[in-house]
């Protein structure tokens, strides 16, 4: 596996993985947890090494299962979590980055992930109540404490991401970024090439659209977030149906998967990004992972971008609730 190095030196394999479909999102939740464990372990003896969760998936559950299957390898592994949530009754009812916070759910975050330290301490939602110095001042004190090695940020805006690296270095921005969801690209992209932080694109895979799994017909299950997503109506899906066709035949060229092409053309945009799609099954990860051999040529890459700006996307990447959590 090819490797990379995010804002502070952090190195991680190219493509990493998201574990957050292991317990909730994506339709009903595998019910064989030794399952689950086996793809985690068996992406690290595929040369995975960023794992991805948070304590709001399940919500805690995620984590516990992450640092049951990686306990047995933690030195090997880049153990990236998040914090930022209120959650009460096993369900998030806002935002939560007060200080006092962020420490508990470090502790708490470190506990169900069997380790000593979290490497990447993401605030997933910037909390418009709290500071960010004040958040970003909080981790600082857990890295001088080695409770945490990196500080992250998960959907902040330019000038937020400014802010908090003035205080304390942060070493990567996780937000959505894809060949269909390419917001990042005005300012922000610009903002972490000034300051060497590091991008780790989620849904690199558009939620499954661009890997050509989903179409008008699909169904989607009363807990598949998908549901609720505006992108993702039957009318959208077959009006986007433009560029992923593109996608089938730039790799139907290379002998390659729509989801190798889109994966490939993410790591072709700079060496400092680092995708981390999600999924449940081995096969599939080594699809992805085979992204990591495909290389996109100029022509090729042109091509994609020219269809995505001629084309566009229908419908919104979030609801109305949720994306207004972006970008602040």
């Amino acid at each position: 596996m090819d490797t990379r190095t995010l804002g502070g030196g952090l190195e991680v394999s190219a493509i990493g993985l998201g574990c957050m479909g292991m317990s909730e999102a994506y339709g009903p939740n595998p019910g064989d947890r030794a399952e689950m464990i086996g793809v985690l372990r068996g992406a690290v003896e595929r040369g995975v090494t960023l794992f991805d969760t948070a304590e709001v998936y399940g919500p805690y559950v995620n984590e516990e299962l992450v640092g049951e299957a990686l306990e047995p390898v933690r030195d090997q592994v880049v153990l990236a979590t998040k914090f930022g949530w209120d959650i009460r009754d096993g369900r998030s009812v806002g935002l939560d980055s007060r200080p006092e916070q962020v420490r508990r759910v470090a502790d708490a975050s470190l506990r169900r992930l069997r380790t000593d330290r979290i490497d990447l301490f993401y605030q997933h939602r910037v909390d418009p109540r709290v500071p960010i110095e004040d958040v970003a001042g909080t981790v600082a004190e857990l890295v001088a404490e080695g409770k945490v090695a990196h500080l992250g940020l998960s959907e902040a805006g330019a000038a937020t991401i400014r802010r908090a690296h003035a205080v304390h270095p942060v070493t990567a921005l996780q937000s959505e970024y894809s060949l269909w969801t390419r917001d990042v690209e005005a300012e922000v992209l610009p903002t972490l090439d000034e300051l060497g932080i590091g991008l780790v694109p989620f849904s690199p895979l558009g939620r499954g659209y661009l890997t050509g799994t989903v179409d008008p017909a699909t169904r989607f299950a009363a807990d598949d977030i998908r549901a609720t997503i505006p992108r993702f109506t039957e009318e959208n899906r077959a009006a986007n149906r433009e560029l992923l066709d593109l996608v089938g035949e730039v790799a139907a060229r290379h002998d390659a998967t729509p989801a190798q092409v889109a994966l490939a053309w993410l790591l072709a945009q700079r060496p400092s990004v680092v995708p981390i799609p999600g999924t449940r099954r081995l096969a599939r990860l080594e699809e992805n992972l085979g992204a990591t051999a495909l290389d996109l040529g100029p022509a090729d890459r042109t091509a994609l971008d020219q269809a995505a700006a001629r084309v566009g996307v229908a419908g919104a990447r979030y609801d109305e609730a949720m994306q207004a959590m972006t970008g602040r």
